[in-house]
């Protein structure tokens, strides 16, 4: 299966495609130098073959390229920080508290 992931601003999310069928996207809003994750969602279809974590993984990729701070409002975003502490860094240390994340995720 061919896995690409693009940043669609125009809807304000970012997808993620399965052999060229849009397989889930994650929705952000982005204000200055922040970008705030608020839901995510794969297609029931496309469900447990890892996709959200590489929806994730890429779009934290990019907000880290692009020098932004990241509010993971959407719980899934939350919980895969939580299980990849090498992004918790993204997040504001002064938001880590608001978001769950433990001072050994930072």
């Amino acid at each position: 299966m061919d896995i690409r992931v693009g940043d669609s601003p125009q809807r304000s999310r970012f997808e993620i495609f399965a052999d060229e069928e849009q397989a889930g996207f994650a929705e952000y809003h982005r204000y200055e130098d922040e970008i705030a994750f608020i839901h995510t969602e794969i297609d029931p279809r496309f469900e447990g073959r890892g996709l959200a974590g590489r929806l994730a993984r890429e779009a934290l990729d990019t907000a880290r390229a692009q020098g932004l701070a990241v509010l993971p409002y959407c719980p899934f975003f939350r919980g895969w920080i939580s299980k990849h502490p090498e992004y918790a860094d993204l997040v504001p240390a002064a938001q880590h508290e608001r978001f769950g994340l433990t001072a050994a995720q930072a």
